[in-house]
């Protein structure tokens, strides 16, 4: 890593222009490649899968997006008013001329009858476009949109839905970076008191997430990737890149005030706090990486995505960063940071104030303070067990939204079903079939649950028949997912008796539901694989059993509590609307996969810190109490800081206005809430007092066939005994001194 470093710096130009070239390239390259996201949830192999495969073989051209357009009319008027149909069908006939629109069918046509409610007043048109959502360009769903809009009265109201036209409701400006960038700005001012050294990690992670969204979208060409996997990208990268450079920084600043050299005191920086920042990065990866167990091809872009930016920002915090350090010289420190260090000479370090009284009042009160931390833990994560894995619609948008208005106005006039049928797909091999399935269509429409059913429609061959079914609920309704199970368990099982005849249910709710319960399933594989790899890792870098158990168990808190704010948020709709995320409803059933690999990749980053501090101490001096208090009282102010930062850039995106994203800055602002304020600077402290030097014990033979890594500055590891080889130091230990005096940290540190 010093060499890294002392390269960088002696080049730092050639370092600074490398950076600007991969920037610029894959932005330029991006750019002529345009996007190729992918919103495809199926999953082969599942019933609804089947019956989606079906479909696409039996009726060719069906793979186009299918949009609405609703429109209502006052008490004085119907859908049928002679100048409300002639105004509609003339704006119809606009619409199926637009470039993109493949067919409009409208409720005054007699495929469409059916279109117009019962009280007359609200009708739909079908808009279908000749490519899926991810492919329909911006400008056409909008050009939709405006000439819709365009036939719009005071009498008649217009508005649109569907997946394309969602397109426009999205915001185009970054406003959410922005806010946040600007935020972690402030954040780090106030910390450094420098402007030079405020920029710098702003800087380094703008670069490097730059680079990172521009190579995803490159990576949409590669594989499938999906349409939000950009804004996860860069809502974890600008949140770990601003943390990792804000780490060396600090560490760079303190060799500074020693009175080292630019030069050395990046290099030292780089070779110590560096080495964290890659461990740190590296548990993240690996915590994302582990999506890719699922064999998920929906996953997987998002996983090689994630990392593909953790992967940048962390290259950049070692290569980028000590460049432009060597270019802003002493200007790291502030003009009276400079002033006293020039009329004083370098002064021994000590960590005083609020730290140092915190971490010997928690050195004080392990027990107590211990019990409330988890209390607090417990109980927000209680709304998890309520946690509902299903169908996130338009219905959930922002009420002012046109999607949200026309979602509404759909199930206001023919049925809250409407916005989510389910279709039955049929394939048939003989004329025995044929009335198999007739009887089928039959046994549907007296099923519970169901408000009716359309006749079955056949493909030219005659061998594929499509029945649509109209739930008397929501898609996301519960009703609607026993509605699935039981035509699946019980209806087609008896019309399939005894015949040749193929029967898949599928549609939105369908699908998600067996994604869901493809997720389910695979989840407990997924959370020990990864618990497994990072425990290994801490063990490895720690040498101890109980760091790595006591991790696992932070990490598990971290995410089951953040996940109930999701539940009470999103699922429960406490203060959803007046934040503008739209009403309450369901939670994706990928969500808690990506949530997970986030976090516990997150939280690692906080334990690493922190206990790498604690561990140079108790290699230095063989004393649990001291090694915990120094530890917390060195990092805790620097792991505040970047947690506030963090906060700040997570929170930012949910000015975002998609609530998937939104769902992701709540649940990784309160993920990084919850354990850098009251996990790592009160309970695991708290842990570790009452543990005493069990917290390092390894048994020696694992100690001797273990490999030797290590996250610490070179010299401790060279010249300390290892915990292993050591007799376990004494739970009473003295503890070095007044608990409520300052911590001097140990020459070199």
């Amino acid at each position: 890593m010093a060499a890294i470093a002392r390269w960088c710096m002696r080049h730092r130009l050639v370092a600074v222009l490398l950076w600007l070239i991969a920037l610029g390239g894959t932005t330029a390259a991006a750019a002529f490649a345009g996007s190729a996201y992918s919103n495809n949830y199926e999953v082969p192999g599942t019933e609804s899968g089947e019956a989606t495969e079906l479909l696409r073989k039996g009726f060719h051209g069906q793979g186009g997006d299918t949009d609405t357009v609703v429109w209502r009319t006052g008490p004085s008027q119907t859908a049928r008013t002679p100048s409300v149909e002639q105004r509609m069908s003339q704006t119809l006939d606009e619409i199926a001329e637009l470039p993109g629109v493949g067919s409009v069918t409208s409720p005054y046509s007699f495929e469409g009858a059916a279109q117009i409610s019962a009280d007359g007043r609200t009708a739909y048109a079908v808009v279908t476009f000749d490519q899926p959502a991810d492919a329909v360009p911006r400008s056409e769903a909008q050009a939709v949109v405006d000439t819709a809009k365009a036939a719009e009265t005071d009498d008649v109201r217009i508005e649109l839905g569907g997946r394309a036209v969602g397109l426009t409701e999205a915001p185009t400006a970054h406003l959410a970076e922005v806010i946040g960038v600007v935020v972690a700005g402030v954040v780090l001012f106030l910390a450094f008191g420098s402007l030079a050294a405020s920029t710098l990690p702003l800087a380094t992670a703008l670069v490097s997430v730059g680079t990172a969204y521009a190579g995803i979208t490159l990576l949409g060409h590669l594989m499938p990737v999906a349409d939000f996997a950009p804004m996860l990208g860069t809502l974890i990268g600008l949140g770990v890149g601003i943390d990792y450079a804000l780490f060396i920084v600090t560490r760079h600043r303190k060799g500074l005030k020693r009175g080292l050299p630019v030069e050395e005191a990046a290099r030292n920086a780089v070779a110590t706090t560096g080495r964290a920042v890659v461990f740190a990065g590296a548990t993240v990866c690996i915590a994302l990486l582990g999506m890719l167990i699922l064999r998920l091809n929906f996953l997987n872009g998002v996983a090689i995505a994630a990392s593909l930016t953790v992967v940048l920002t962390v290259a950049a915090s070692v290569t980028l960063l000590p460049a432009l350090l060597s270019y802003i010289g002493m200007r790291a420190l502030s003009g009276r940071e400079r002033r006293k260090l020039a009329e004083h000479g370098p002064q021994p370090e000590t960590t005083t104030g609020f730290a140092a009284r915190w971490s010997a009042f928690v050195e004080r009160h392990p027990k107590l303070l211990g019990a409330v931390a988890a209390v607090v833990m417990a109980v927000l994560a209680l709304p998890t067990l309520a946690l509902h894995l299903g169908t996130s619609d338009q219905g959930n948008n922002p009420a002012a939204s046109s999607t949200r208005q026309a979602y509404d106005l759909l199930a206001e006039g023919f049925g809250p079903g409407v916005n989510g049928p389910l279709t039955l797909v049929a394939h048939m091999d003989n004329a025995g079939d044929r009335i198999a399935l007739h009887m089928l269509g039959d046994h549907v429409r007296a099923t519970e649950g169901v408000a009716s059913a359309g006749p079955a429609v056949f493909n030219r061959s005659g061998d594929t028949a499509v029945l649509t079914v109209m739930p008397d609920s929501s898609p996301q309704s519960k009703a609607t997912s026993a509605l699935v199970d039981r035509l699946r368990d019980d209806v087609i099982p008896w019309a399939e008796q005894g015949t040749t005849l193929e029967v898949h249910v599928g549609g939105v709710t369908a699908g998600y539901d067996d994604f869901a319960e493809v997720i389910v399933g695979k989840l407990p594989l997924f959370v020990g694989v990864v618990i497994a790899l990072g425990c290994l890792l801490l063990l490895l870098a720690f040498r101890s059993i109980g760091i790595p158990l006591k991790a696992a168990a932070m990490n598990v808190a971290a995410v089951a509590s953040s996940f109930g704010i999701v539940v009470a948020i999103f699922q429960w709709g406490w203060g959803s609307e007046l934040m503008g995320l739209g009403s309450a409803g369901p939670i994706e059933p990928f969500l808690p996969v990506i949530m997970v690999s986030v976090l516990f990749g997150l939280s690692m980053d906080y334990q690493v810190f922190l206990v790498s501090r604690m561990y140079e101490e108790w290699l230095e001096t063989g004393d649990n109490r001291r090694a915990v208090r120094v530890g917390l009282a060195e990092t805790s102010r620097v792991i505040n800081s970047a947690a506030v930062i963090m906060i700040s850039v997570f929170l930012a995106f949910v000015l975002s206005g998609d609530r998937l994203i939104a769902m992701f800055g709540i649940a990784l602002a309160a993920a990084v809430a919850l354990d850098a304020f009251v996990l790592r600077t009160l309970l695991v402290p708290a842990l570790m007092h009452m543990l005493g030097g069990a917290n390092w014990w390894l048994p020696a033979w694992l100690d001797r066939r273990m490999p030797k890594i290590s996250i610490e500055p070179p010299d401790c590891a060279t010249r300390a005994t290892l915990p292993g080889q050591r007799k376990s130091a004494d739970d009473g230990a003295d503890g070095a001194g007044d608990a409520d005096s300052a911590v001097t940290t140990p020459a070199g540190r």
